[in-house]
């Protein structure tokens, strides 16, 4: 049997556009037969056209929680917090947590350290499957409220976790993950201090630990060329607003214009 490829026809609907090889698939190059391939194809793809597309491949996903401690910095080691006061009054350390960016620190959000292929038996069938080394970066960011107000850390304190995933995830394939649900608390922070003053001034912890929760969708993905019969996306109507009818405040036609009929009696006509 032929393969069909992408390159055998060209991406659009037009009957001229048909190439030599797709003629040669429909079994012949005599216009009478092309002719009725036209016509079956207008009917069943009436308004789409024929296109090639770039997407990803989807090889392998599943979605896991994964709770873990990290210690983001040592005992004793100040972290920066410029213009604290000397002296804090029931101070409350809390946290946020995001993927590392690449920057700084010069962390990936994931790291590969190793894939390695395992054979596993699923419904009576021997399979190959990788099981993956992933390392997860993150960084954290401290923030102190006291009664003395509230003070944010401009310092990103980097941790990681390592985890082992199993997926059909072949050489060549790109894994992802993506966060449903990325979130710390402060665990403990052991005794709390401050030393130096102003632009200097840093923090330290005798136990700090940072307790992460994620939801993570892992993928295992490789870029393919898709053909299939679509229509073009257009954009919508913009929507129309009409400037509205000018108002003015409601009237008391009981009271005013009075047309000389005077108001000798009352009646309650109430607010409207």
């Amino acid at each position: 049997m032929r393969e069909k490829k992408c390159g055998c026809r060209p991406c659009t609907k037009s009957p001229s556009s048909y190439s030599r090889c797709e003629r040669d698939n429909l079994g012949g190059v005599n216009r009478m037969q092309e002719k009725k391939f036209e016509d079956r194809f207008d009917d069943k793809f009436d308004g789409k056209e024929l296109m090639c597309v770039n997407v990803n491949k989807v090889y392998d996903w599943i979605v896991k929680e994964n709770n873990f401690d990290a210690i983001p910095v040592a005992a004793g080691v100040g972290v920066s917090f410029p213009s604290i006061p000397a002296t804090l009054t029931n101070p409350i350390v809390t946290c946020s947590v995001v993927p590392s960016t690449g920057v700084s620190p010069a962390l990936p959000p994931i790291q590969i350290l190793n894939r390695e292929d395992r054979q596993f038996c699923i419904d009576g069938k021997n399979i190959c499957l990788q099981q993956l080394t992933i390392r997860k970066n993150f960084t954290v960011q401290l923030t102190i409220t006291a009664t003395e107000g509230t003070f944010v850390s401009p310092t990103l304190l980097p941790i990681s976790r390592t985890e082992v995933v199993t997926l059909c995830a072949p050489d060549d394939t790109a894994v992802e993950v993506v966060y449903t649900e990325l979130n710390c608390v402060i665990s403990s922070t052991g005794a709390i201090a401050v030393v130096g003053t102003g632009a200097t001034a840093t923090v330290t912890f005798t136990n700090l630990v940072v307790s992460v929760n994620t939801c993570q969708s892992i993928q295992s993905t490789f870029p393919v060329t898709l053909e299939l019969f679509a229509e073009f996306c257009h954009p919508r109507e913009d929507f129309i607003t009409a400037c509205p009818p000018p108002s003015h405040p409601p009237q008391c036609p009981q009271l005013f214009p009075d047309h000389g009929h005077g108001h000798g009696h009352c009646r309650d006509h109430g607010c409207h």
